[in-house]
């Protein structure tokens, strides 16, 4: 949600600021804006809607002169998506301008002090507050001011701050939302984000949470909440821009659906050494796991779901109870955990706002922690006890594809090593087991190869006003996820219902000619399933079926189908969710939709 993005050098601000902000498109916003300081002060630029209305308004950035400037991309919170309510916000004396993600909770006390004491609000916004306190206490000294503003406020924050006294530097702040200090040569950067920033330097600092730095073109200092000088590391950005880049790919969302064999493969064979599975920097021994009487995973959106998927592996090898709670709901409960615990949290950012304070939250009550994450350095990454990286390398698109079955590539991998760990596997079974994991990548791709009929077949649905997903056990996650892909990115009501289910209610919504997508990947309860396709085609309902390839018993009662290789069945869900992302796609290419950056989503959710 939001981004944001900074630049101080030699070189011209306004053309690297605008640059960067695309890069950060797929993240949601909608509106931007840019403040550069030149010699008559802080020239400011921002426009409702889509970045290229910047660069028209701006000739690419070369209209505004000056060497120093900040950016920012919106998605409204408080305030309508207005060219006044975009940000940057100037100070009303104009020698300050600043930027920010995040929500300021305590901003109406805040504003209200503030206009008493003579302070003008021309926008809606949470930010105004931020730069007028900057002004009010500013004394001419700029780092004493940001110290004296961030300790008024409440909620998440990452700030971008400029002041016409100090036209090379840059200051900003972070609390409870992501930001990245890039280091060069000569110059300087920082953004919400390294997609923003791989462009220009692979070395990057990860702030903390509390913690502000001062940018110039010489160096970066970081400071803790006192004003104490903070030694950070610089880490090193492993991927390069063309990773985030279409490729030849209409859309990123088809690129990285077809990335997928390739990021699963990443995230699994560096872990395999012979027969053992070896997971770097997870010290969970088996005494650990011993004590562990029950899971709970945590997660959003499409990380809850491959949670769900999950669920099932963990539950069959280790013999473990595992339950499965949105983050939203567990951080606000009074969930019973406790030092036999442990908590497995997903997130593709490692941003997520609700899934950090879940995390808290859990750990507060005893409870040890893994993480499963992409973004190396991100806060959930942090404070978990144990990190597992999925290495997916950048995912752009808002709706999640090879995020969410290199998270179950990983679920996979933690089920089998603790099974082991705990002795539940024979050497047999688990060889064999981990060989079908293996063997993921290869049949992903043929999940792809397969089936060239998916266009067609959106084609035939994507005039439909709502559509139905079923399925038992693990196919019930896949449905879960196949269903909320298909309404982000189509915007098509999607529902998906547990198949077992349908006579207590949901088959009173089958009309003639509805369609229904049953995935029935799950062997042990197929035929429970196929008798569930008889029941909606009994009521005119024309069924898609996801099946292994050659199934007779679905192929015989489907209208029809969608194939995949045969896997032991309880890793069906990363093959079976690979085709119904691709036919999401192609329903969604049909309609037109604005499929990278679907409307009123974001990529990462770092705020309530």
């Amino acid at each position: 949600m939001c981004g944001i993005v900074g630049f101080t050098g030699k070189q011209q601000a306004a053309p690297l600021l605008l640059e960067g902000l695309k890069r950060l498109e797929y993240r949601g916003y909608d509106s931007a804006g840019i403040a550069v300081i030149g010699d008559a002060g802080i020239a400011v630029e921002k426009v409702s809607g889509r970045i290229d209305n910047l660069c028209e308004k701006t000739d690419n950035g070369k209209a505004i002169f000056g060497t120093t400037g900040i950016g920012h991309t919106r998605w409204a919170t408080h305030g309508a998506p207005t060219d006044l309510n975009a940000h940057p916000h100037l100070s009303n004396d104009g020698r300050f301008a600043v930027v920010h993600n995040g929500i300021i909770e305590n901003y109406a006390v805040l504003r209200e002090e503030l206009k008493a004491k003579g302070y003008r609000f021309l926008s809606e916004t949470d930010t105004e507050v931020v730069v007028h306190l900057v002004e009010m206490f500013y004394d001419g000294d700029l780092k004493s001011a940001v110290l004296k503003t961030v300790s008024r406020l409440e909620g998440s924050y990452a700030l971008g701050i400029l002041c016409t006294d100090q036209p090379d530097t840059l200051f900003v702040a972070r609390e409870h939302s992501p930001l990245i200090l890039g280091v060069g040569v000569g110059e300087n950067y920082f953004a919400s984000d390294v997609t923003a920033l791989v462009s220009y330097t692979k070395n990057a600092i990860y702030m903390d949470d509390g913690e502000i730095a001062e940018l110039t073109p010489q160096g970066i200092t970081v400071y803790d909440c006192r004003g104490r000088e903070v030694e950070k590391p610089v880490s090193r950005i492993t991927w390069d821009v063309e990773a985030a880049e279409k490729g030849g790919y209409d859309h990123f969302m088809l690129k990285e659906i077809m990335e997928q064999p390739q990021a699963v493969q990443a995230a699994l064979t560096p872990r395999i050494r012979g027969k053992d599975i070896v997971l770097d920097d997870f010290e969970l021994t088996a005494e650990d796991l011993r004590n562990i009487d029950k899971i709970v995973i945590t997660a959003c959106g499409s990380a809850y779901y491959a949670g769900c998927a999950g669920k099932y592996a963990i539950e069959e090898f280790c013999r473990i109870p595992v339950s499965v709670e949105l983050a939203s709901e567990l951080r606000y409960g009074n969930p019973i955990i406790d030092e036999h615990t442990l908590l497995i949290v997903v997130s593709q950012s490692g941003e997520t706002a609700d899934t950090i304070a879940a995390l808290k939250e859990c750990q507060r009550l005893g409870a040890k922690s893994v993480a499963i994450v992409n973004v190396v350095g991100s806060t959930i990454a942090k404070l978990a006890d144990h990190t597992l990286y999925t290495w997916a390398g950048p995912e752009i698109a808002v709706a999640t594809t090879k995020g969410y079955t290199t998270q179950l590539a990983v679920l996979y991998l933690f089920a089998l090593y603790a099974a082991r760990k705990l002795g539940r596997l024979e050497d047999a079974a688990y060889e064999a087991l981990l060989d079908e994991v293996l063997s993921l990548p290869q049949k992903m791709q043929q999940a792809i190869d397969k089936n060239h009929a998916l266009p067609a077949l959106a084609k035939k649905i994507h005039t439909f006003h709502s559509l139905f997903f079923i399925g038992r056990n693990t196919d019930w996650a896949v449905a879960l996820e196949a269903a909320l892909k298909m309404k982000e990115i189509s915007y098509i009501h999607a529902e998906s219902y547990a198949a077992g289910e349908l006579k207590h209610g949901t088959i009173a919504l089958i009309d003639e000619g509805q369609s229904v997508i049953a995935v029935c990947c799950n062997e042990r309860l197929l035929d429970k399933t196929v008798s569930n396709i008889l029941e909606m085609k009994a009521r005119g309902a024309k069924v898609i079926a996801v099946a292994f390839q050659g199934e007779r018993r679905v192929i015989a009662q489907a209208d029809d189908i969608i194939s995949i290789p045969h896997i032991e069945p309880i890793f069906s869900p990363a093959l079976a969710v690979v085709p119904l992302q691709l036919l999401a796609y192609y329903v969604a290419r049909e309609n037109g939709c604005d499929i990278d950056k679907p409307k009123n989503l974001a990529k990462s959710v770092t705020v309530e």
